[in-house]
């Protein structure tokens, strides 16, 4: 059961009622948004919630049990805190939002109503819709593990153990140029420029500073500067002389893991699993399938 304030329970048990709602967003690069329907900013929770930004909350639906739960909050590009370039950028995607009701003319009493994940946003000329996931929703996640021959670990992550985040295996280099769905960098990457194909992508400053992209490869064009294609280019312009750290790549191989980084020991694969061809093979008498074992 959840616990209201005493000053709000009083409060809801009068026959009118001056509340509002408020909406607090944690963006994954730690920016906090506040926002509320109220015609005045509203403090409380440690935050300013402004007012006027025409957002609004969708009829949402609330069931017992475990079942995954969405909402949606509605809005016109009229606060000076959400930017249509953000948005496109990524920059909201999965950040966390908290939904409060509140007493707008004591906004001491305030309850938290629900935490929320916000998911996909769609956006116009003039406004923008973005869904709310509830905490159910993480339940509809696959968890777990595949038996596949590729490495499924994350390069560099705890489960991988390689220290991809230090020189040599991630530089900082100087955006020379840009071209579709790609940039040009200076320099020719230590001459092995293909190693950060698979890699990641994450820009230091300028319009696109913290936002990151998939590298699908890496090239030397023959003129001074190195093609790194992005799988998702940010949507925030980049300018010559913005800075890009480049994180070398993995293509999730046992050959890649032994040879390459010497890191077969933490590989996240499973590199002896027989093919189709051989699981659904007879014994034969060619001394090839005779039934013994694949692995020696």
């Amino acid at each position: 059961m959840r616990d209201i304030p005493a000053a709000l329970a009083a409060h809801l048990a009068l026959p009118a009622t001056t509340l509002a709602h408020g909406w607090r967003l944690t963006r994954k690069d730690g920016v906090v948004l506040g926002f509320t329907d109220h015609d005045a900013p509203l403090h409380f929770a440690g935050t300013v919630f402004e007012a006027a930004t025409g957002l609004s909350a969708t009829e949402a639906e609330a069931t017992l049990g475990l079942a995954a739960t969405t909402s949606e909050v509605e809005g016109a590009l009229a606060s000076a805190a959400i930017d249509e370039a953000d948005i496109r950028a990524g920059r909201f995607d999965g950040a966390r939002v908290e939904i409060f009701a509140v007493d707008w003319q004591d906004p001491a009493s305030h309850l938290l109503l629900d935490v929320a994940e916000l998911g996909e946003v769609k956006y116009g000329e003039t406004g923008f819709a973005a869904e709310l996931r509830g905490l159910t929703a993480a339940l509809d996640r696959v968890r777990g593990r595949l038996y596949r021959r590729r490495c499924d670990a994350v390069f560099g992550d705890h489960r991988c153990r390689f220290p991809a985040q230090e020189p040599p295996h991630t530089i900082e280099v100087v955006i020379a140029g840009t071209e579709a769905a790609a940039v040009l960098v200076a320099g020719d990457l230590g001459g092995n420029p293909g190693r950060f194909g698979f890699g990641g992508a994450v820009f230091l400053d300028g319009a696109a500073a913290g936002l990151a992209a998939e590298v699908v490869t890496a090239a030397t064009t023959g003129l001074g500067t190195v093609r790194v294609a992005l799988a998702d280019p940010p949507e925030a312009a980049v300018q010559p002389g913005n800075r890009l750290r480049l994180t070398e790549g993995c293509d999730r191989r046992f050959s890649t893991c032994r040879d390459r980084f010497g890191n077969q020991a933490n590989f996240r694969g499973f590199p002896h699993i027989p093919g189709g061809d051989q699981v659904f093979s007879i014994a034969k008498s060619d001394g090839v399938h005779d039934g013994s074992p694949v692995v020696p």
